[in-house]
């Protein structure tokens, strides 16, 4: 059995000796660049954790799990690209970098290149695999079309914004576990406990990322506190917020969203503490804590023995008890 750390340390140097030998070049560096940049590796992390809970030859299945980590870094390089963003983790984006039409093709390429790693996995289970990959690709497209959407409407609902963000974030890492466990030759029920565990342990990680962005610590975070406020994203937050306010919070909020012109902090200020006169920090806090409790339930419910679930417990406390 081994460690999340381990798993890390093996992703990380399978990765970094991946070498891309065809040619035009120009095709292939932005796709080098983009991996070497790292990252937590969350996805092939689990991926490889869920199929240890059944086997040890963790190395059988690097392919796969490379096929996830190539495919979410993929939708990262199209996501700067939509949002125009200058820098991913400290670096410039590809399409700063290059330029759009690159960005485009490399990403492209990094798209047949995730199901070519994806494909690489034992024949009886190819069609169950590639079943899976699929469906989660095209929910993954469906959620960001659902975000794109939200941004010009004003009257999201709770529950869409909860299903946004279990196809746009949840289903690739549910998917990673299911595909883990499908390869270690899991039970049909055991590959459903682990997938709808990733399912819940996604909406709470996003539902966490939501207050951190208002009331985290910027140096722990790792990215500018109320980005979210500034650009008026129809997070779980102010979706609450507009919902449970009275008639003078909710006319405050709206003058805020509408206002063309402001000082940052100051926006941040006025609109975090209507958040807290509000009450949603702990309306947020208490959906965020549902959706946990019932990740472990799933994942308790996984027919292995429970130490072999340690470490899979470890990673995902890990990851939610980053400080707010």
């Amino acid at each position: 059995m081994f460690t999340s750390s381990q798993m890390l340390d093996k992703m990380n140097a399978h990765i970094e000796a991946l070498r891309f030998t065809r040619s035009p070049k120009g095709l292939y560096a932005p796709v080098e660049y983009v991996l070497s940049m790292g990252g937590k590796r969350i996805r092939p992390v689990l991926m490889l954790m869920a199929y240890n809970l059944y086997k040890e030859d963790v190395a059988r299945i690097y392919g796969p799990a490379t096929g996830v980590e190539v495919y979410h870094n993929y939708t990262l390089l199209h996501d700067d690209l939509m949002d125009n963003a200058d820098k991913r983790r400290g670096k410039a984006t590809v399409h700063k970098v290059w330029d759009d039409n690159t960005a485009i093709l490399s990403g492209d390429a990094m798209l047949v290149l995730a199901y070519q790693f994806i494909s690489d996995c034992p024949t009886e289970h190819l069609k169950e695999v590639l079943d899976l990959f699929s469906q989660t690709a095209l929910e993954i497209c469906e959620g960001q079309q659902m975000d794109m959407e939200f941004e010009h409407r004003d009257d999201v609902l709770a529950n869409e914004y909860i299903e946004m963000i279990r196809l746009k974030t949840a289903v690739l890492l549910a998917a990673s576990l299911k595909i883990g466990a499908i390869l270690g030759g899991a039970s049909a029920s055991d590959a459903e406990y682990l997938y709808q565990f990733g399912i819940r342990i996604g909406v709470a990680f996003q539902l966490q990322d939501d207050l951190l962005d208002v009331y985290g610590d910027t140096a722990v975070f790792g990215k500018n506190i109320g980005g979210d406020i500034l650009c008026n994203k129809k997070t779980y937050m102010l979706i609450k917020a507009l919902e449970h306010a009275n008639e003078a919070q909710r006319g405050e909020l709206k003058k805020w969203i509408a206002a063309e012109t402001f000082k940052a902090d100051e926006k941040i200020k006025a609109v975090t503490l209507l958040y807290d006169e509000i009450g949603v920090r702990t309306v947020c806090e208490n959906l965020m804590q549902q959706y946990y409790t019932s990740a472990m339930e799933n994942l308790s419910a996984v027919n292995v023995a429970a130490e072999l679930k340690t470490e899979l417990i470890d990673l995902t406390k890990s990851l939610m008890h980053r400080k707010l």
